[in-house]
């Protein structure tokens, strides 16, 4: 009985370092020709250096700083992207996104139209914040309405 409990418990210990390996420290991105580019949010959330970036839902990049600007009270957000994706329009836009309902964040990217592409160095105007869960539904709780809805009822 002693032994069978002790296997099960060494078992169980296996599984959760198998588990931890398998879902930390992954980097499916790993190249070394890069170029950086940097994007300015008005919110972050909780995205983190090493988050992908991705478009189209191909993991092309890598955050790699998050820093908060104090001139424009903004956080600037420098990334990397494999140079293989070089054609990348310059008019394309940054969001955070959060992969599933309170998964992680990423930055994820929606090309633009402009004939002239990212390089590096260049830096990402057209940007959406993260969506803060919590702001929304204290928004819902308090009953947030708007002086929209006030006006339209005089």
């Amino acid at each position: 009985m002693e032994l069978g409990t002790g296997l099960f418990a060494l078992l169980g210990i296996g599984a959760l370092f198998f588990l931890t390996t398998q879902t930390t420290g992954s980097d499916d991105f790993n190249v070394d020709d890069t170029f950086e580019v940097t994007a300015r949010f008005e919110n972050v959330g909780s995205l983190k250096p090493r988050a992908p970036v991705s478009m189209s839902g191909v993991t092309i990049g890598r955050v790699t700083d998050i820093r908060f600007d104090s001139q424009s009270l903004e956080a600037v957000v420098t990334f990397v992207i494999d140079s293989r994706y070089d054609e990348i329009p310059d008019d394309s836009d940054a969001s955070i996104l959060t992969a599933g309902l309170l998964g992680s964040q990423y930055v994820g990217l929606t090309a633009g139209g402009s004939p002239l592409s990212l390089e590096d160095g260049s830096e990402i105007l057209f940007t959406q914040s993260a969506i803060v869960l919590e702001n929304i539904i204290g928004k819902f709780l308090i009953g947030g309405t708007s002086g929209d809805e006030t006006e339209s009822e005089e």
